[in-house]
């Protein structure tokens, strides 16, 4: 659950001018996503149970596994060398 507490400030000092002692200041956080990259790899379905990684590029496959969790490991980690 979030309460937004991560976004919270903490109160400014009470002061006569201040309208409650409990209030919060809120900042807007800059955002900046990231550049979305699309995936080199893609896994495929090669058989009953046997993976292909697949580059999506030349469509030349880069390697296989007979479990699909460790197919997409396999792909995460391609798209990490590349």
């Amino acid at each position: 659950m979030c309460t937004l507490t991560h976004f919270a400030h903490p109160p400014t000092p009470y002061t006569n001018s201040s309208p409650t002692l409990h209030s919060v200041i809120f900042q807007p956080h800059e955002y900046h996503p990231e550049e979305l990259a699309w995936p080199r790899f893609q896994v495929v379905l090669a058989g009953n149970a046997f993976f292909h990684i697949k580059e999506i590029s030349t469509g030349r496959v880069r390697g296989f596994r007979s479990n699909h969790n460790e197919a997409c490991a396999l792909a995460r980690s391609l798209e990490l060398r590349s």
